[in-house]
């Protein structure tokens, strides 16, 4: 397994780790009643229920784009070790996007989410132009 599919992997579940964290914290807010009923009306999380929601569809959306720059870097054989940096800072960027947009932390937030955003840019980029491993 390449070190960028092994960080995919965690990145994974690191949004299993979300899923939970914005449960729970929904759960707390809106009850459960709301949560395991047919969910007919939206409900409007607020505060840290409502940020941690934000992170975890935001990293649904990045890790899409991630997903994608991992097996084109993998299939590609353009493996490499900027690409493995560039996967690290992916996953450590989304660890600590999760306690800045739930602190609301202005302009951490934003600027852990570009460094993350960055990296999968450059992973693509290199298996575009790169020359392999």
């Amino acid at each position: 397994m390449t070190t960028e599919l092994y960080i995919l992997t965690l990145a994974a579940l690191l949004q299993y780790l979300q899923i939970a964290l914005y449960s729970v914290a929904g759960n707390a807010q809106a009850g459960t009643k709301a949560a395991m009923g047919p969910r007919d009306a939206k409900v409007e999380l607020t505060g840290v229920a409502g940020r941690l929601q934000r992170a975890m569809n935001n990293h649904f959306e990045g890790l899409i784009l991630f997903a994608i720059a991992v097996v084109v870097v993998t299939l590609s054989g353009r493996s490499s070790p900027l690409t493995e940096i560039c996967a690290h800072a992916y996953l450590v960027s989304r660890v600590l996007y999760i306690p800045a947009y739930a602190q609301g932390l202005v302009p951490w937030r934003s600027v852990i989410w570009a460094v993350g955003f960055l990296a999968t840019l450059v992973m693509l980029l290199a298996a575009l132009f790169g020359s392999g491993a």
